[in-house]
C-alpha cells in the first residue's frame, strides 16, 4: 500500500492570508534590536534582530527559503541565502524570501536615523521562474523614481530616464515630470567617497541633496512614497538591498534602474569567469529584480527614515510603524501598532522561548 501524500494547500492569494505574519517578524526584529540603539554594537543589534525574526518564522506554517540574505558583506550575524524559515510542515505554502533584519546597522549603532527591518516574499506564480533575482555583484548603481515620474514618461511622451544619461539630463527630466524647477528636485544619496563626482554634478546643476550615512533600502523607496519629500534616489549601494528595494518600489507603482558595479578589475574578472559577462552592462528594472505579482513587501522602522518613523517608547508602551503592501493589488498599508511591554513577548530562536522585551 502506497503512503498517503498530503496535498499542498491551494489557497487563492495565499500571500494575502499570511502577510501579517511577515509584519510580526519585522516588528519583532525592530523591538528586539531597540536596546542596542546608539550603543555602538552593530553586530549585537543585528544578532538580536535575526534571533527575533527567526523565532517568529518558527511559528509560521510556511516552507520559506531565503534566496537573498544579509550579513554576507561584513561577516556580521545574518540570515543567509539557502536558509529555511517556517515550520516546513507537509502541505504548507512555499515562499522565496529576501530579507534584511536591519538595513542600516551602522545607523542603529550610532543612534542615527534611517534603519529599518524588512522582508520581501514571493509565492509560486505561473510563468515566473525567478521572482527575486540574486545579483552576483557586490554593488549596483541605482536610480529610483516614483509613480508620477513613471506615469508622465509613459503617458505624456516625456523623454525616458536612462541610468547611463548625464545627471543634468536626468534631473531635467524628473523636474519636467513633477512640474518643478530643477533646483527644487530633491535627490537622496549615500554619503560615500565613490559618489564625489555625482555630488559635485548635482550641486552644480543646483538640485537639493539629502545625504544619508547608511540604509539605502528605505532611501531608494522614498521617491515612490507619497509625501516623503524625496524625488529621486541615485548612487552605488549593495545588490541585495537593490532587490529588496525593487520589490517595495514595484508595490508602490514606481520604478528603478540598476547596473552591476564591480568594485575592481578582480571582481569584474570573477563575474565574467562565472558566466555573467552579458549581464555586466545590462540595465535591470524593478520588474527584472522582483518579477511577478505574488510579491509581498513589509518593513518596520527602527529609527526614523524618509519612509517610516522609528520605534517610539513611553514607559511600558512601545509604538511601531510599519509598511505592508502587495504587488498584485498595490494596496499600501501603513500600520501603527501599540505594544504593551508588560505583557508583550517575543519568541527567540536561540532558546525557543518567549521573552519579555
Amino acid at each position: 500500500m502506497s503512503p498517503v501524500r498530503i496535498r499542498t494547500q491551494n489557497y487563492h492569494d495565499i500571500e494575502r492570508i499570511i502577510e501579517f505574519d511577515f509584519i510580526r517578524a519585522t516588528e519583532a526584529a525592530a523591538l528586539n534590536s531597540l536596546p542596542w540603539l546608539g550603543r555602538g554594537e552593530k553586530e549585537k543589534a543585528d544578532a538580536a534582530a535575526c534571533d527575533a525574526m527567526r523565532g517568529m518564522f518558527d511559528l509560521m506554517n510556511i516552507c520559506g527559503e531565503v534566496v537573498i540574505g544579509e550579513g554576507i558583506k561584513d561577516d556580521a550575524p545574518g540570515i543567509f541565502k539557502g536558509e529555511q524559515l517556517g515550520t516546513w510542515l507537509p502541505g504548507s505554502p512555499q515562499f522565496d524570501i529576501a530579507i534584511d533584519p536591519i538595513d542600516g546597522t551602522t545607523n542603529i549603532s550610532k543612534g542615527a536615523p534611517n534603519s529599518i527591518s524588512c522582508i520581501a516574499a514571493a509565492s509560486p506564480e505561473q510563468g515566473v521562474k525567478v521572482a527575486l533575482r540574486d545579483i552576483p555583484s557586490f554593488y549596483m548603481t541605482k536610480l529610483s523614481y516614483g509613480p508620477k515620474v513613471l506615469e508622465h514618461m509613459q503617458i505624456k511622451g516625456i523623454e525616458m530616464l536612462k541610468i547611463e544619461s548625464p545627471i543634468e539630463e536626468t534631473l531635467r527630466i524628473v523636474a519636467q515630470c513633477l512640474n518643478k524647477r530643477v533646483q527644487d528636485v530633491v535627490v537622496m544619496m549615500l554619503d560615500r567617497p565613490r559618489h564625489k563626482e555625482m555630488v559635485e554634478e548635482i550641486r552644480r546643476v543646483g538640485s537639493s541633496l539629502r545625504m544619508i550615512s547608511d540604509g539605502d533600502i528605505a532611501a531608494a523607496m522614498a521617491p515612490a512614497i507619497f509625501d516623503s519629500g524625496i524625488d529621486l534616489y541615485f548612487g552605488i549601494g549593495g545588490s541585495p538591498e537593490a532587490v529588496l528595494a525593487a520589490a517595495g518600489i514595484k508595490c508602490l507603482g514606481g520604478d528603478m534602474q540598476c547596473v552591476m558595479w564591480p568594485r575592481d578589475d578582480k571582481e569584474r574578472k570573477s563575474l565574467i569567469a562565472a558566466g555573467h559577462r552579458a549581464d555586466l552592462g545590462r540595465v535591470f528594472f524593478a520588474d527584472d529584480l522582483a518579477n511577478g505579482k505574488n510579491i509581498i513587501f513589509c518593513a518596520t522602522g527602527i529609527s526614523d527614515s524618509a519612509m517610516l518613523r522609528g520605534v517610539k517608547t513611553q514607559g511600558a508602551s512601545a509604538t511601531t510603524y510599519s509598511l505592508l503592501m502587495r504587488a498584485k493589488s498595490r494596496t499600501v498599508r501603513f500600520i501603527r501598532a501599540s505594544h504593551d511591554l508588560k505583557s508583550k513577548t517575543i519568541r527567540l530562536r536561540s532558546d525557543n522561548r518567549e521573552h519579555r522585551i
